[in-house]
């Protein structure tokens, strides 16, 4: 009943989300305008040389930082081979590079991402699974659920043996404001089937990312 509610969680928020881009985005003039006020609320003249293109480069720059809301991970993970046969073991894939925002102060989250599955009857690009770490990052998020995310797209629509996903992160909304610690770092893990099931397994996995 856990893993069900969290999966309804996870689609109410996609919902959410598709709902308000399809239907209530500002335009782009109200966007830049937006970024104008911000400029003005933080003491600085929009009108100054320096600052003339700003809102325009912002809203360039949420484009590319935010591109996540407009692909669906699962579609990334539809093609599949049919020509690997025999392989009973697990697919990893370490050192994920990835810059997200965090969604309560909106500025950078920077990290990496460990991801792997247990193939059944599917196997999927080795890329895909990168593919499905930006799309996700490139939202606004908190690390929990980008966590969650990750692995319950590549478990709901691969359907392998078990799924796990391991985070490691620099959030900087803690390292360059508030309690100012730069060099903390903010690790979140999250495993289904057999990944969760044995623990062996489950040692197999960290310690393959972690040599």
């Amino acid at each position: 009943m856990k893993s069900e509610s969290m999966t309804n969680t996870a689609k109410k928020e996609e919902s959410t989300a598709i709902d308000i881009i399809q239907g209530k985005r500002p335009s782009r003039e109200e966007a830049m305008k937006a970024v104008k006020t911000l400029i003005l609320w933080a003491g600085e003249n929009p009108a100054r040389e320096g600052l003339l293109e700003t809102p325009k480069r912002v809203v360039a720059a949420y484009e590319e930082f935010f591109s996540g809301y407009n692909k669906d991970p699962a579609c990334v993970l539809s093609k599949t081979f049919e020509d690997i046969k025999g392989f009973d073991d697990m697919v990893v894939v370490r050192d994920i590079e990835f810059v997200s925002h965090c969604e309560h102060h909106i500025v950078p989250i920077l990290g990496k991402a460990h991801v792997a599955y247990w193939p059944d009857a599917k196997v999927v690009g080795i890329s895909k699974l990168a593919r499905v770490v930006d799309i996700f990052a490139r939202r606004l998020v908190s690390q929990e659920n980008m966590t969650r995310n990750i692995l319950q797209c590549i478990d709901e629509t691969l359907a392998p043996k078990g799924v796990a996903v391991y985070i490691d992160a620099n959030h900087q909304c803690m390292s360059t404001r508030g309690v100012n610690k730069g060099c903390s770092s903010t690790i979140t893990t999250m495993f289904s089937g057999i990944f969760k099931e044995d623990t062996n397994v489950q040692r197999r996995f960290l310690d393959m990312i972690k040599n």
